[in-house]
């Protein structure tokens, strides 16, 4: 598939956009399973990035059978954005309104998604589930997309992550296999892990990186978090600031109604030598400590070189003696 074709195409694709829904037993629709050989579209709806980077996505694809397809706009560049909202949404809606288009892989997260919510078409969306991946600043899209068209998206590498063998096998088991399955931390993932409070829940996944989370508060694209496993994780970020975005999500949301927090590893969230801190562990032990679910820290997802994917929407199972995640159904649809 050229960008010539995609951009010829894509008018009318756009005006006729009905494909097949399954839904499962909560509301969730879940996306066709990729299968070796689909098209998959490479956009970047957030922050730009350099052609070298694309052209390593590109490999990344067809190490795992795809066949990948450049967004039209995927190049440009506005600042820090990959080019203006316009061409950003334009990727984006194209990619699901194109029949030839399997699944929608982002390139990079960065900073941009928010800016795009109030504008997209989410009937186009709800009308052509397709397999959505990325993280980080792609949390936006799957909090959109949840709350706005009960899609079933994966929180997972993004295109150009320089992602491990453990990282690319979890992504092909999420949307390119059956399931269910469980999700274990990588042997060899870095910094600690340890239990702020035991227990075990059982819900559909959902959560995402903490900067985004708390960004998102108080506006109508944040999805609910009561009854839920929530997974959250962040990336440079200072103790205070932890403090800061998880009252803000405990003052703004329903956070403290979740079933259970499933905490990824905080790289490079430590306070300076010399600084008049709490550690990240205390941080997170005294915002936790009257959370009634078990909440779990250093599971295998994040700003990781060893990521799992986390399909979220989908109904899971965890307890802090084992330390992974049961799904509990696919989280794709044949």
């Amino acid at each position: 598939m050229t960008r010539r074709f995609f951009q010829r195409t894509v008018s009318g694709a756009i005006l006729a956009y009905l494909s097949p829904r399954w839904i499962d037993s909560s509301g969730m629709v879940k996306p066709a399973r990729l299968r070796q050989g689909d098209t998959i579209a490479l956009i970047a709806p957030g922050s730009a990035l350099p052609v070298t980077k694309i052209e390593e996505a590109v490999l990344t694809c067809q190490k795992l059978g795809l066949r990948p397809f450049i967004g039209p706009n995927a190049t440009e560049e506005n600042g820090y954005l990959a080019g203006t909202d316009e061409q950003r949404l334009f990727d984006l809606h194209a990619a699901f309104a194109d029949k030839q288009v399997n699944g929608i892989w982002c390139l990079r997260g960065g900073y941009g998604c928010t800016r795009l919510l109030p504008r997209v078409d989410y009937r186009l969306v709800r009308e052509n589930p397709k397999v959505l991946i990325g993280y980080s600043d792609i949390t936006a899209l799957h909090h959109a997309f949840a709350s706005h068209c009960n899609l079933v998206t994966f929180h997972g590498p993004v295109a150009t992550s320089e992602s491990s063998e453990y990282s690319l096998d979890y992504l092909r088991k999420a949307v390119m296999s059956a399931g269910p399955q469980y999700l274990e931390s990588s042997p060899e993932a870095s910094g600690e892990t340890y239990v702020i409070r035991e227990g075990s829940a059982s819900g559909a996944l959902t959560g995402g990186n903490l900067s985004l989370l708390a960004a998102m508060a108080g506006t109508p694209y944040l999805d609910r978090f009561a009854g839920k496993i929530v997974c959250i994780e962040d990336i440079g970020e200072k103790p205070y600031r932890i403090d800061r975005m998880l009252v803000q999500l405990f003052q703004a949301t329903d956070l403290a109604d979740a079933a259970g927090i499933i905490l990824g590893q905080f790289n490079d969230c430590e306070p300076d030598p010399g600084d008049k801190s709490l550690s990240l562990k205390e941080t997170l032990t005294h915002q936790f400590a009257s959370f009634t679910g078990p909440v779990f820290y250093g599971f295998s997802f994040g700003h990781i070189k060893n990521q799992v994917t986390l399909p979220f929407g989908i109904q899971a199972r965890f307890n802090t003696t084992d330390q992974r995640i049961e799904l509990l159904e696919s989280s794709t649809e044949a």
